[in-house]
């Protein structure tokens, strides 16, 4: 077994946001400020899969998916987590489970959070849980942060999903 650590963070687009929508955990947040970003700045995703890339020691998520590259541009972050999930598959790992921790004031993330891990859990081959935690008046007015977790495992049998969890918002 392996554990590897992701992180992401953006900010929020100062000003006229082009046309761009908020997504987290690969769920679109209409009517929330979006994030900047070369794809589509999905944080929770970002941060599962430099887990996933970590724990494999196959690099992050700036070395299979460049910002200096126009193929990235608006990219679907979901997808590309399918594309990290197959390529740990090549080399051997299966995800046993993952946890991210979705850091912000705004949106609420527990009415979404099933969608968000259904979606993660698809693209990754493992189960994903997601957890909102506030910044309780430290600030987060600038833009999202998010942790994550990830255990791998060669030829392994994956871990039974979680159930849910207290303090979750």
């Amino acid at each position: 077994m392996r554990v590897g650590h992701g992180y992401d963070a953006h900010p929020f687009v100062a000003g006229d946001a082009s046309g761009r929508t908020l997504v987290l955990g690969g769920v679109r947040f209409r009517g929330e400020r979006p994030l900047v970003g070369h794809s589509d700045a999905d944080v929770v995703a970002h941060a599962v899969i430099d887990a996933m890339l970590s724990a494999a020691g196959l690099g992050d998520i700036g070395t299979h998916f460049p910002d200096s590259d126009a193929r990235w541009r608006d990219a679907d972050s979901i997808e590309m987590l399918g594309q990290v999930s197959a390529l740990l598959a090549e080399h051997g790992w299966l995800l046993a489970n993952a946890d991210c921790t979705v850091i912000c004031d705004r949106p609420m993330i527990s009415p979404h959070r099933d969608q968000m891990q259904e979606l993660l859990s698809g693209a990754a081959g493992g189960p994903v849980t997601v957890c909102g935690k506030r910044t309780e008046g430290l600030g987060n007015a600038d833009g999202i942060v998010a942790h994550a977790v990830a255990l791998l495992t060669v030829g392994g049998e994956q871990l039974a999903t979680p159930v849910g969890g207290s303090g979750d918002r």
